[in-house]
């Protein structure tokens, strides 16, 4: 899956001038990277101790495989996505952000990339999709099991752009076609994370999807969604401890702050027009939308002890 997002948009409203591939899926491997392909992933329980709730408590590290994880590109559906980096920048990267979240000890975190560079991005949108990174016991296709980290995302199909499906693959997949190396992270408190760990493994996770998908969602509204409003959704229902999507929505309108969207309203109306992935049937007055920007900002002030962090290649 991975969407293609048309250049036809008249007076300068393209998709390139607006995330374009927010959610596309680089789950094809660059040439050459040494892959192992991975067949499943199983998310790892929290042991009480690394459950506890204090900010106090140091982190526990957890241990993960050096090898590069990827999932078998076995679709035909699947493109090989527009490499921007050497596959040993790309696998080095992937490793490092890894590592950064074993060494926070990490059951699950919020993960962020870059599809676009900023110049094209519009004001408060930096990142272009959101996943979370889970802590796995992951089989690869020889039948080996050893510890890392599988990426739970919402992705767009590649021949329905209006349309998404949950995916799960591996950081090297993940940022396989980045525009920029760099990652925003979000690591919960540890007793969020606990929450979040029951959430993705109950059937909560895949009822909160709604394969509706539009670029801007609204994410006070059902109807549309996209990366970030599931991200968010996921969060609500491990913060509020509830899987009814009334309750969930309820409680972001009083409590989260969306991203204003800020183009012209006649841009907006003729990119509807001519981008399936774009729509505003959600939208009610000026339309905003979810990003990891403001999914940030709502865990700092709601979710205590939780953590934030842009990482990037060591050489940068």
């Amino acid at each position: 899956m991975k969407s293609n997002c048309p250049f036809i948009i008249l007076l300068a409203f393209s998709c390139a001038a607006f995330a374009t591939d927010q959610d596309s899926n680089s789950n094809a491997e660059p040439t050459h990277l040494q892959l192992t392909s991975a067949i499943s992933a199983v998310p790892l329980p929290i042991m009480p101790k690394a459950a506890q709730d204090s900010s106090k408590q140091a982190a526990i590290p957890l241990e993960i495989s050096d090898e590069n994880i990827s999932i078998m590109p076995h679709d035909e559906a699947l493109k090989k996505p527009t490499v921007h980096f050497a596959p040993e920048q790309i696998t080095s990267f992937s490793k490092r952000v890894a590592r950064t979240l074993a060494a926070k000890g990490a059951h699950v975190a919020i993960l962020a990339r870059i599809d676009k560079p900023a110049s094209v991005q519009p004001q408060g949108m930096r990142y272009t999709h959101v996943a979370f990174a889970v802590y796995s016991q992951i089989t690869t296709t020889d039948g080996r099991k050893m510890p890392g980290y599988a990426i739970y995302n919402l992705y767009q199909e590649d021949k329905h752009p209006d349309t998404s499906a949950l995916v799960q693959d591996f950081p090297v997949d993940f940022f396989a076609g980045v525009a920029v190396l760099e990652a925003g992270i979000i690591i919960p408190s540890p007793k969020l994370q606990q929450r979040l760990l029951g959430v993705i493994n109950s059937p909560t996770y895949s009822t909160l999807h709604d394969p509706h998908y539009s670029l801007i969602a609204n994410p006070y509204t059902l109807g549309r969604q996209n990366s970030a409003e599931h991200t968010l959704d996921v969060i609500s229902a491990a913060l509020y401890q509830t899987s009814n999507i009334k309750r969930i929505k309820a409680n972001e309108i009083a409590y989260f702050k969306a991203q204003p969207v800020n183009i012209n309203p006649i841009k907006l109306t003729l990119g509807s027009i001519f981008s399936t992935e774009i729509s505003t049937s959600d939208q009610h007055g000026a339309p905003v939308t979810a990003t990891f920007e403001t999914i940030v900002r709502f865990l700092q002030q709601y979710d205590k002890g939780s953590e934030v962090i842009s990482l990037t290649p060591i050489s940068q």
